[in-house]
């Protein structure tokens, strides 16, 4: 059974750092792809970033690029997300998916597509002050 942990969520002020971590379960993470969506109140689920480890593939939401990095550790099954320079508007609830990885390749915009992605972790809240 495939199962997704997301976690590490909380309060900063604008401007700091935050890491979520991802630990997985029940599937290869060399042939599936994690991808990291957020929910802010009263909008739609938007792509943040993903990862596909095998090829070395990071994709990035424009919103995001040059303060979020993600990151894999295969050893752990865990996928990260450094979020620097966060910003209010980066306020959401962070959720965590995965898929098979090939099921990107041939469409590298498919991974901004939250029905794309079969499993997900349950969401963790991140607050930026301003």
């Amino acid at each position: 059974e495939v199962q997704l942990q997301a976690s590490g969520g909380g309060l900063v002020q604008a401007g700091g750092s935050l890491r979520l971590s991802c630990a997985a379960s029940g599937f290869d993470s060399d042939d599936y792809a994690t991808g990291w969506f957020r929910q802010a109140p009263g909008k739609e689920r938007e792509e943040v970033a993903a990862i596909d480890t095998r090829a070395g593939t990071r994709r990035y939401a424009d919103s995001v690029k040059g303060r979020f990095t993600i990151s894999s550790d295969i050893a752990l099954n865990t996928v990260y997300l450094q979020m620097d320079s966060l910003k209010p508007e980066d306020t959401a609830i962070y959720y965590c998916a995965a898929d098979l990885a090939r099921k990107f390749v041939r469409d590298d915009k498919r991974w901004r597509k939250p029905y794309a992605w079969h499993y997900w972790g349950q969401g963790t809240q991140v607050t930026v002050s301003s």
